[in-house]
């Protein structure tokens, strides 16, 4: 699979994401807001919305945060070292498979996704087209190889 998110594509389609979650937000609060004295479960609904709420508001966060990082780049050179929003072609062992780089809101459902915190993505961070990598998950230390970036 050859795939490649241009800057432009990244940040429409984070754009797309962070309407959607405002969108979401918006209903969450009409849904959250008590409409008279209510009894019990009004109240645990009303916390339950709440904790939506503040779940919507940190990645709503996380995505302005991607947004604002995000920065328009050219072709990938061969000595380039990997970033975020890049599309890696690793070998696991098991063949090429390939991955953004980034979040789940960046992906749109188009690709897999190796989060930056994840352990995997952290030894990515950095490397270079031809590097073996070694990550530990658990007791287990893995290692992929870098095949391709774009």
């Amino acid at each position: 699979m050859t795939a490649t998110l241009s800057a432009a594509s990244r940040h429409e389609v984070l754009t797309a994401r962070l309407a959607a979650l405002r969108s979401e937000r918006e209903q969450a609060l009409a849904e959250t807001i008590p409409t008279g004295a209510g009894d019990m479960a009004d109240r645990a609904t009303n916390v339950d919305g709440h904790v939506r709420l503040a779940m919507l508001e940190q990645r709503i966060a996380t995505v302005e945060s991607d947004l604002a990082n995000s920065h328009e780049t050219g072709p990938h050179a061969e000595n380039d070292p990997i970033s975020v929003g890049d599309v890696v072609t690793l070998d696991l062992g098991d063949g090429p498979e390939t991955f953004l780089l980034g979040s789940v809101d960046e992906a749109g459902g188009s690709f897999d996704v190796i989060t930056p915190s994840s352990p995997l993505g952290q030894a990515l961070r950095g490397a270079k087209l031809g590097s073996t990598v070694a990550y530990s998950i658990g007791n287990r230390t893995l290692h992929a190889t870098v095949t391709a970036v774009s």
